[in-house]
């Protein structure tokens, strides 16, 4: 007599805990931010946040929270940073699920708190998608290309004195 081998499909979804059969959007938001409010980044402002509601609003399968933005903020510490800090404290108490930024530097310019921010993300069930580098915060390689392109973002800020080191 011949034995059967039962497959036991998985049924939660292993980034989200929601069930695969789920119909649950995934609330998303993105961060824009420029450093000098010189109007030639305005419109790289501008362009960003409009790009990202455009983006986030066009998948049927992701629901629209909000772009976070800083205007003629540096990216070298998250202090001074009120759209960054709002996003985060947003994130944390489960309002977004995933966030959205053009890339690692626009994020942050400090590998310290750009790693700090992004565990404290991850240990709260929010990914982080950094769409330059496409680096999705939740794949196994994901904080490794991290740490490597905050300290290429850190270094280039160094080295034209932005951030006052």
């Amino acid at each position: 007599m011949a034995k059967s081998v039962i497959t036991i499909p998985a049924t939660k979804n292993i980034f989200t805990a929601d069930s695969l059969g789920s119909l649950k959007k995934r609330r998303v938001a993105a961060y824009a931010r420029v450093s000098t409010d010189h109007e030639e980044q305005q419109s790289s402002y501008e362009a960003q946040v409009d790009y990202y509601t455009n983006y986030i609003n066009g998948r049927d399968d992701w629901e629209f929270v909000s772009v976070y933005a800083d205007e003629g903020i540096t990216g070298c510490n998250t202090r001074k940073r009120d759209g960054f800090n709002k996003m985060v404290e947003d994130a944390l108490v489960g309002r977004i699920d995933l966030i959205i930024t053009k890339s690692v530097s626009r994020f942050a310019r400090n590998t310290v708190d750009s790693l700090t921010t992004i565990r404290k993300l991850k240990e709260n069930g929010v990914e982080c998608y950094f769409e330059k580098e496409n680096i999705w915060t939740f794949d196994g390689k994901g904080e490794l290309l991290l740490t490597i392109m905050s300290s290429l973002a850190q270094e280039e800020s160094r080295s034209i004195s932005a951030c006052g080191w």
